[in-house]
């Protein structure tokens, strides 16, 4: 038996040997000092957000919010000053958009809106003047341009994000757009779609 738990681990070590191999074979030599905190294919870990599938446009542009102040982070802030050259950051953004996979998708109208998250997302609460999240952040939250993939996100992260938007503690979006809407979500459809995106794959 202890043989058998022997090779079983032996196993799980070289696949995560493999990982890591594969990763430093296929990412470019820029993207490895993101793999701690991201991942090494952006998949996201305990210690930072998914990047997989995020747009080239919307990574670049996260980047220069951490330098300029925009967004605050002890960790993210001094890791973006090594990436102020374009040079550097151009090849880590396309790497990690790279690798995403898109959900199923579904578009406005083909999903009967079941729970209020959903609701808010395909629908928005036009009471409460909040837009369709969908309007921007498209079929099942696979983003795009400016606005970023929310599919397969940690929820966690999608509700501190928005919380952070609604205390004005981060800024960088177009208009000011997510503030306005975060500061009509209640606590509790923060905590919803937060639920809601990381289930999308």
């Amino acid at each position: 038996m202890r043989s058998v738990r022997m090779a079983a681990a032996l196993m799980v070590l070289d696949a995560g040997l493999a990982g890591m191999v594969w990763a430093q074979e296929q990412a470019p030599r820029e993207a490895q000092p993101c793999f701690a905190c991201h991942g090494e294919r952006g998949q996201g870990t305990t210690q930072g957000p998914m990047l997989a599938g995020l747009s080239t446009q919307y990574i670049e542009a996260q980047i220069d919010h951490f330098i300029s102040g925009q967004r605050s982070n002890p960790l993210m802030t001094p890791m973006a000053q090594a990436y102020t050259d374009l040079q550097l950051r151009r090849p880590v953004a396309t790497y990690f958009a790279s690798q995403g996979k898109l959900p199923e998708l579904h578009v406005r109208g083909q999903l009967q809106a079941g729970s209020a998250a959903e609701r808010l997302y395909y629908q928005g609460d036009i009471t409460r003047g909040i837009p369709a999240c969908y309007s921007c952040h498209g079929p099942s939250a696979v983003g795009g341009g400016p606005f970023p993939r929310l599919a397969g996100q940690q929820a966690d992260y999608v509700s501190a994000q928005l919380l952070a938007w609604q205390k004005g503690e981060r800024k960088g979006d177009p208009g000011n757009m997510m503030a306005a809407i975060a500061k009509r979500l209640s606590a509790e459809d923060i905590q919803a779609l937060g639920r809601y995106l990381a289930a999308i794959q």
